[in-house]
């Protein structure tokens, strides 16, 4: 009787959380499915079922296709350069003595309180032909007067690139720092007298110790960089100068296609599905415990 109330009680708090992700979340989820089988002009309530028209004119569209290959780019690029500089600069930090950590660690960390639209402000100051710091400072360098484009091709991805990272490197940071400070000291002690230097020390006991929280965050990461390269496009760059997945799907959505930006929709969704099914799998490890 006691467990039965329990359970009762366990499904009067979770209910109220479903609902409202079955809600927002899940009949958004399949409402975009059905409409990519639709045919639909902007504000228009009639609608003509297409069937799977609208993703064979979608596979065949050199736009969609580029646009795809930029996705993947910034995702992997981004990725491999941001979780690498935010494992050594925890590894540094929580390792070495070095004086003011906390002190650094809150630097590192202030990008990711940052809305996109500030970042994309600051680097687009920075990114200025004339008289921006990036330009004025190769200048100084090189001793003559630098005019690089760099929010125009084939500037533009590097850029953007730049941008992404500088966003997401304190975070990770900050994460890793949590986790190699639960590492017991006695066992870098053990490997010290046993001879094993500092980077073998970082490879055979921090990265395997972390690997369960790296693991969830490079999922975590890879997914939110779908979204991450839209919004940075978004906000820094040119119309029509470079496009990713999600700004091809609301491109089209703003020329009245409606089911045709649905097919990108569920192309992006299944792409990110799949991706991160295989980076789950790819990373899988037995769990080694301290």
């Amino acid at each position: 009787m006691r467990s039965r109330g329990r359970s009762r009680f366990i499904a009067l708090c979770v209910a109220p959380a479903a609902i409202l992700f079955f809600l927002f979340m899940v009949l958004p989820t399949l409402n975009v499915f059905r409409m990519s089988l639709f045919e639909r002009g902007a504000y228009s309530p009639t609608e003509t079922f297409v069937g799977l028209q609208n993703f064979k004119i979608l596979f065949r569209d050199t736009k969609f296709i580029t646009s795809m290959q930029n996705t993947i780019l910034l995702i992997v690029v981004v990725t491999v350069i941001t979780f690498f500089f935010a494992i050594v600069f925890a590894a540094i930090l929580t390792r070495e003595k070095i004086r003011g950590q906390n002190f650094f660690r809150i630097i590192f960390y202030i990008p990711n309180i940052l809305s996109v639209v500030v970042i994309a402000g600051i680097f687009s100051a920075i990114y200025k032909p004339e008289n921006g710091m990036l330009n004025t400072t190769l200048s100084m360098l090189s001793g003559r007067d630098v005019l690089i484009l760099w929010k125009d091709q084939p500037m533009v991805v590097v850029s953007v690139i730049a941008a992404m990272v500088w966003q997401a490197i304190g975070y990770y940071m900050v994460m890793y720092m949590a986790s190699m400070a639960a590492v017991p000291a006695d066992l870098y002690e053990s490997a010290s007298l046993d001879g094993a230097g500092r980077f073998k020390q970082f490879f055979e006991i921090t990265l395997p110790l972390i690997w369960t929280n790296i693991r969830t965050t490079l999922t975590f990461f890879i997914i939110s960089t779908i979204n991450m390269a839209f919004l940075f496009v978004k906000a820094m760059v040119a119309k029509g100068m470079v496009d990713v997945g999600l700004s091809f799907m609301y491109a089209q959505k703003d020329e009245g296609l409606y089911g045709y930006s649905m097919a990108a929709g569920v192309i992006i969704f299944l792409f990110s599905f799949t991706l991160s099914a295989v980076v789950n799998q790819v990373t899988r490890r037995d769990v080694l415990q301290m």
